[in-house]
C-alpha cells in the first residue's frame, strides 16, 4: 500500500492512498497550525475505530439485521515524554439491538486479536468495553 502526503503550507498536509480519498491534516495552534484538519493522532484513533468496526460487522454479518446501531469511542492516553505516542487506548463499543452480549464480545476479541491490522500495528495497550442497549456489559 502506498499513501502520498503533500505539504499544504504551515503545518497542513493532505494524504491520499489507493482508495482515492483525500484526508486533510493540520496541527493545533499550540503546535503552529491552524486546526483546519484532523490531527494525525485523531486519525490514528479513527483508523482503529474504523478497522475494529469493519471487522466486527464482517464477523457479525449474519446478525446485522438485529443490530440497530454501533458507535465506537476511542479514548487514547499519551505518554508524558517525547514522542507523545499512545500508551493506552480504551475502546468503548456502544451497540444497540437484539443480540446477545457474548456474540459481540467474541467479535471484539476476534477483531482485536486476529483481524484488525490497525490494532496489530500499535504498541499501545487496548482495553475494550461494551455498552449493549445502554447497559455496561462486562467481558465474559
Amino acid at each position: 500500500m502506498n499513501v502520498t502526503t503533500v505539504w499544504k503550507g504551515k503545518r497542513a498536509f493532505t494524504s491520499e492512498g489507493p482508495s482515492g480519498y483525500a484526508v486533510g491534516m493540520d496541527a493545533t495552534a499550540a503546535y503552529g497550525g491552524d486546526s483546519k484538519g484532523a490531527t494525525p493522532m485523531e486519525l490514528l484513533l479513527a483508523g482503529l475505530g474504523g478497522c475494529m468496526g469493519i471487522d466486527i460487522t464482517m464477523i457479525l454479518d449474519a446478525f446485522l439485521d438485529k443490530i440497530t446501531g454501533i458507535e465506537i469511542e476511542a479514548q487514547g492516553t499519551r505518554s508524558e515524554g517525547m514522542p507523545k505516542g499512545f500508551t493506552s487506548i480504551d475502546l468503548i463499543f456502544k451497540v444497540d439491538g437484539d443480540i446477545p452480549d457474548y456474540r459481540i464480545w467474541k467479535a471484539i476479541q476476534m477483531a482485536e486479536e486476529k483481524y484488525c491490522a490497525v490494532s496489530a500495528s500499535l504498541s499501545a495497550d487496548i482495553h475494550p468495553k461494551l455498552i449493549l442497549n445502554g447497559v455496561d456489559t462486562p467481558r465474559p
